[in-house]
């Protein structure tokens, strides 16, 4: 058993779970390694998209790619039945390089899984895997999510919602890594997980000019400052409860000589209040009025709105603390604190019923805890076997039926 996987304390379908993931580790490992090596942007995903396509073509199912060309949906188990539970796995990567020194490491400059999105499409993967025998033994089914274009807003669960896939679904659940918690336990957490969240660009324009006489212009850099410091601050005075507005990109001039006269500032805010979100837009204009209305500059805002906090429901969480006790072991489960990203999952949720864990990935020999869209994020690679031990038990407890065998014949 590998470290940070803990004997199953459950049923005997349980350990049947641990035997499959046991016996095809090393697949599941190589799997997300690929996926680790050739990250693909969001709404690019067509490699990784063929690859999932490919490995369940391979184990006897029909997986359907979505509309937009990327993406895919794959309902697991026996002929002719309905799901109402779905698992989802995103498989966007991020904008960015990647530092680590690894045999898998990104092969495509500037785009990384830094966010753990490829272990999250192992996990569903392997556990659609894992249950397929018993699935078909007891006429049920399950559906897989493999959602694309998560990173963007408002993410692609927008268009599986929209293609019908969540029709007649009661459960979904998801997880996501998380590298605060170490390896071989889950986070779990009722109500809100994270906060919403939206993008906010802002375009400026002036007249430009020579930087020997900057009195006779407007100075672009020195005011393209003053509002990525002075707008967050403004914005929280004003809003009716907690916000946070931060910027992650300030763009402006080339020549050291020259006052430029273009600038743009992007970033996100985010809240965990449902009345803030509502009156976020609103806000972020009247405070870039205030700042910027005796500069002498033009300005434009795109705010983009994001997603809604992903809101958990109490009887799929129920069952997800239950499956974590049974599959792993009561000391496994610890209470994750709201986070203030945004995930498309929050979608989901409002639309139907289900829950949204944490799976712990971080090493607990390396004393340094990174942070996701770290350059250097990795994970401990036993959290894919426990992820997918954790979704498959909490399938079959909603489903209230037990298991009748674990497929030993298909390999991610």
């Amino acid at each position: 058993m590998k470290r940070g996987d803990r004997a199953p304390t459950g049923s005997a379908e349980d350990r049947q779970i641990t035997d499959w993931v046991e016996e095809h580790d090393d697949d599941l490992v190589a799997f997300r390694r690929h996926l680790h090596a050739n990250p693909e942007l969001s709404g690019e995903e067509y490699g990784t998209t063929a690859m999932l396509c490919e490995r369940l073509v391979a184990a006897g199912w029909s997986p359907t790619v979505l509309d937009s060309g990327t993406g895919l949906i794959c309902d697991i188990g026996a002929d002719g039945s309905t799901p109402r539970i779905a698992i989802r796995g995103d498989i966007d990567a991020l904008a960015m390089d990647e530092d680590n020194d690894v045999p898998y490491r990104s092969r495509v400059a500037g785009v990384a899984h830094a966010c753990g999105h490829d272990v999250h499409s192992t996990v569903v993967l392997g556990s659609g895997l894992a249950l397929a025998d018993s699935l078909v033994a007891g006429g049920h089914s399950v559906r897989l999510i493999f959602e694309p274009a998560e990173e963007q807003v408002p993410g692609g669960a927008m268009e599986v919602i929209a293609s019908g896939w969540l029709d007649g679904i009661d459960s979904v659940y998801g997880l996501h890594c998380d590298p605060k918690i170490d390896v071989g336990h889950v986070g779990t957490r009722r109500g809100a997980i994270t906060w919403a969240a939206d993008l906010v660009e802002i375009s400026l324009h002036g007249p430009g000019g020579h930087t020997a006489r900057p009195e006779q212009t407007v100075d672009m850099v020195r005011e393209a400052s003053s509002l990525a410091l002075e707008l967050p601050r403004l914005v929280s005075e004003r809003a009716p409860g907690e916000v946070l507005l931060s910027f992650g990109a300030l763009q402006t001039g080339e020549a050291c000589n020259v006052v430029p006269a273009h600038a743009r500032l992007g970033g996100s805010l985010r809240t965990p209040d449902p009345q803030v979100w509502a009156a976020a837009e609103t806000i972020v204009a009247s405070a870039v009025a205030e700042i910027l209305e005796d500069t002498g500059l033009d300005w434009q805002i795109e705010h983009r709105r994001g997603v809604p906090p992903v809101i958990n429901h109490d009887r799929q969480t129920d069952l997800v603390e239950q499956a974590v006790r049974d599959s792993i072991g009561p000391d496994a489960l610890v209470e994750t604190p709201q986070s203030r990203g945004g995930d498309s999952f929050a979608w989901y949720l409002e639309a139907t019923g289900g829950t949204y864990v944490r799976l712990g990935t971080h090493d607990p020999g390396l004393a340094r805890r990174v942070d996701l869209h770290s350059g250097d994020f990795d994970v401990d690679e036993s959290a894919i076997g426990i992820g997918v031990r954790v979704l498959a038990s909490v399938v079959l407890a909603d489903l209230g039926r037990p298991n009748r065998g674990i497929s030993r014949a298909a390999s991610p």
